[in-house]
């Protein structure tokens, strides 16, 4: 089973909100944004402090508007002012009916109007061969989610590269960051640290690496990344200093984000690849993942060396495959991505708060949930989406419904003001009242 949790737009603005949004893709995990820039919002923590997002939808309600995408995808929608960016795919194995052929493949940065909907610009390109013949589980050749700043947007497509376009969607740079394949395909997404793009190459060529913003150039890179499948991400140490964590098999790893420097490693004593994007605050990483069993644990930042001995606050024997946690108020939530079980653990000792199977069950969870107003958003494979209250008692508020419950949702979803961007394979939903 493979997640598409990691599936890991500009607009014209005022010189306050670029400065503001550009000091954002840092790393400020407290700070909320109008912005949905990266995968997982800003700190990839899933969290967004506006309220008015709806409680319910269904195919003919709440929909302020529907778009049918030029192409496949698993990727989630990202927002940078006025705009959505997100990526498909075309030309070979978008469905059985469609085998198409290898050498027609190509990925599409699309930009979106957010207020309506319509497709601004459809940027193709074309793939670098030869691809893996098809993704297991037909997730497709464009599960990674954009990145966008005041100035470009970036994409990682694997083997092909990392591209970065300016807001018109010319192609303004592209770099390699490794060669190899796999029968699951590529999905990490980019992540923006000051005049850096970060990409979890583990797969291309098991590596971290940081490229230069404005030109492509490879800053550093980290070796040693094996089995991990989801978007890097920040945290701030008791020093001061940020910290960019990578959840692989075994372990977690943390770098020196300036020049890549290895600063600490935790045994987790999950023996599988890690899928899940790690969150992190108030100095803490919390990192779920592994599949029978699974696991979880909490790690304080700021160590050198190995430090499960020392910096290993917690471990708990719960954990989810795919889709990553929501932390709030103290909180750890997290549905297992098979069994439709919820999970709420206490960040402070570890402990299961509850555990609630969810009726109806929404299937498979393959997407990462969204918080806003209290709220937590989990969008089942098929496109029932379950809310669940966010608080240390289980309370499901809504059960709704997009495509009949019978389509295919594997992208995270996106919030926008008081609007929730859910993608499906062919098309993007705008939720509003």
């Amino acid at each position: 089973m493979f997640p598409l949790s990691h599936r890991s737009g500009p607009a014209t603005a005022c010189a306050l909100l670029i400065g503001f949004s550009v000091a954002l893709t840092v790393f400020a995990p407290s700070a909320m944004s109008a912005d949905w820039p990266q995968f997982r919002g800003v700190g990839a923590l899933g969290r967004s402090d506006v309220k008015g997002v709806p409680l319910s939808w269904s195919d003919n309600s709440n929909v302020v508007w529907k778009t049918t995408l030029p192409g496949a995808g698993a990727s989630s929608p990202v927002t940078f002012g006025s705009r959505i960016f997100l990526t498909c795919f075309t030309g070979s194995a978008t469905s059985s009916s469609e085998p198409g052929a290898m050498a027609n493949l190509k990925r599409h940065l699309i930009c979106l109007n957010l207020a309506d909907g319509t497709i601004l610009w459809n940027t193709p390109v074309p793939a670098e061969l030869p691809e893996q013949e098809r993704i297991r589980e037909d997730h497709g050749y464009a599960s990674s989610t954009p990145a966008a700043d005041a100035e470009r947007v970036y994409t990682f497509f694997g083997k092909s590269g990392v591209f970065a376009f300016d807001q018109s969607g010319k192609q303004l740079w592209k770099a390699s960051v490794g060669d190899k394949l796999n029968g699951w395909g590529s999905a990490t997404s980019p992540v923006l640290y000051k005049n850096f793009v970060i990409v979890n190459a583990s797969i291309e060529s098991e590596s971290l690496v940081a490229l230069d913003k404005e030109t492509g150039k490879e800053a550093w890179r980290a070796s040693g990344i094996k089995e991990s499948w989801h978007v890097p991400v920040f945290v701030n140490a008791p020093d001061g200093k940020t910290e960019i964590v990578v959840a692989m098999f075994q372990k977690v790893l943390a770098f020196d984000p300036e020049q890549g420097g290895r600063l600490w490693s935790a045994e987790t004593g999950i023996n599988w690849y890690m899928c899940p994007t790690p969150v992190a605050e108030n100095g803490i990483v919390y990192s779920i993942g592994g599949r029978n069993p699974n696991g979880g644990l909490a790690i304080r930042a700021g160590g050198r060396g190995d430090v499960t001995a020392s910096h290993v606050v917690w471990k708990v024997n719960k954990g989810s495959n795919v889709p990553s946690p929501i932390l709030h108020d103290g909180h750890l939530y997290f549905a297992h991505e098979n069994l439709g079980v919820l999970y709420c653990v206490n960040t402070k000792q570890g402990e299961v708060v509850y555990e609630e199977r969810l009726e109806p069950s929404p299937g498979q969870i393959y997407a990462s949930p969204v918080l806003s107003d209290g709220r937590i958003y989990f969008v089942g494979r098929g496109g029932r989406t379950a809310v669940i209250a966010a608080q240390p008692k289980f309370e499901r508020l809504a059960d709704n419904i997009l495509e009949s419950g019978r389509g295919v949702f594997n992208a995270s979803p996106a919030i926008s003001g008081n609007r929730l961007l859910i993608r499906s394979n062919r098309a993007l939903y705008c939720i509003g009242k």
